[in-house]
C-alpha cells in the first residue's frame, strides 16, 4: 500500500512518544508521579513532553546516582535495578542494555539534559497516561525497571554492519528503516530466513552492494548498533518495506518501476 512520507512520520512518532494534544502543545504540561505533582521543569518541543533526566530519575528513585561526562555529553543514571545511559542529540536512550527509540532527540538546555517523559517512564518500568482534565501525564511506578535482554551475537553483528554500510551517513530513522527491510525479508517466504542469509542472498544476483564492494565488513558505529538492536526489539517503521534505493545513484531501478512506493528517508526511497 502506498503511503506518504507524512503518514510515515506520524506513525513513527505515535509508536515512540506520546503526542501532546494540540490544546497543550504550545503551553505547559504537568507531570504527576504516583499522584504527586512533579516540580521539575517540563518542556514541550515538537509536540513532545520533555523532562530533565536528572530530576526525573531522582524523583523516581531517591537513591539514584546521576553522573555527567562532558567530553562525550553523556548522562548516566544508576539505581539498584537500572543502568540508564543518555547522550545529547541522540534519538534513543540505553536502558539495561536495551535501546529505546524516540523520534525527537535528547537535548541540552541551561546545563540540563532533557528526554521525552514517555521513554524515561518506560526505562523505569512505569506506566504513563495522558489526562485532559489534568493537562498532563500521570506516571505510576511499577515493580522495577525495564528488563534487559540477550541479543543473538550474530544477528547484531550482521544487522549493524549492513545498516552501517548502507546508511552510515543517513539519519537515525533511515538506519532503522534499512534494518526493517532486512528483517522484513527474513520474515518473508520469498527470502532466506536469517539475517546473514538475506544480506548475502545471491539467488537473483547480489542484493546489497556492500557485499560486493566489501564495506559489509566495516566496523559499525554506536548508532548503527543501536538501530540494529531497536529493530531486533521489534520497533518497525513499516512491516511491508522490502526494497530501498538511492535514486541519485540508481535513477531507474527495478523497485521504483515495479513496487509500491512507501516514502523517502534521507537519500533512500523505500518500496513495499
Amino acid at each position: 500500500m502506498k503511503r506518504t512520507v507524512a503518514l510515515f512520520l506520524l506513525t513513527a512518532i505515535l509508536l515512540s512518544v506520546f503526542i501532546v494534544p494540540a490544546s497543550a502543545a504550545s503551553s505547559w504540561v504537568s507531570v504527576y508521579i504516583d499522584g504527586e505533582k512533579y516540580d521539575g521543569i517540563t518542556q514541550v518541543k515538537n509536540n513532545t513532553t520533555y523532562v530533565g533526566i536528572r530530576k526525573f530519575a531522582t524523583d523516581m528513585d531517591k537513591d539514584a546516582k546521576v553522573t555527567y561526562t562532558s567530553y562525550n555529553r553523556t548522562l548516566t543514571v544508576k539505581t539498584d535495578s537500572l543502568t540508564l545511559i543518555c547522550r545529547d542529540g541522540e534519538n534513543y536512550i540505553e536502558a539495561n542494555g536495551r535501546y529505546i527509540y524516540t523520534e525527537t532527540p535528547l537535548y541540552m538546555s541551561n546545563g540540563r539534559m532533557y528526554a521525552p517523559v514517555i521513554i524515561l517512564a518506560k526505562a523505569f518500568g512505569a506506566k504513563i497516561n495522558w489526562h485532559d482534565h489534568l493537562r498532563g501525564f500521570t506516571v505510576t511506578r511499577g515493580t522495577g525497571a525495564i528488563e534487559g535482554r540477550s541479543y543473538r551475537e550474530d544477528e547484531v553483528f550482521w544487522l549493524a554492519r549492513i545498516i552501517q554500510a548502507e546508511s552510515g551517513g543517513e539519519p537515525f530513522t533511515g538506519k532503522i528503516a534499512v534494518g526493517n527491510v532486512i528483517l522484513n525479508r527474513v520474515r518473508s517466504k520469498s527470502y532466506p530466513n536469517t539475517i546473514y542469509g538475506v544480506i548475502f542472498d545471491k539467488r537473483y544476483g547480489v542484493q546489497f552492494s556492500p557485499v560486493s564492494n566489501g564495506t559489509i565488513y566495516n566496523t559499525p558505529s554506536e548508532e548503527s548498533i543501536a538501530a540494529a538492536k531497536i529493530c531486533l526489539d521489534g520497533y518497525s517503521i513499516s512491516t511491508e518495506i522490502i526494497y530501498f534505493v538511492n535514486p541519485k545513484v540508481v535513477s531507474n531501478s527495478w523497485a521504483s518501476k515495479n513496487r509500491p512506493y512507501f516514502g523517502t528517508i534521507g537519500n533512500h526511497a523505500f518500496y513495499c
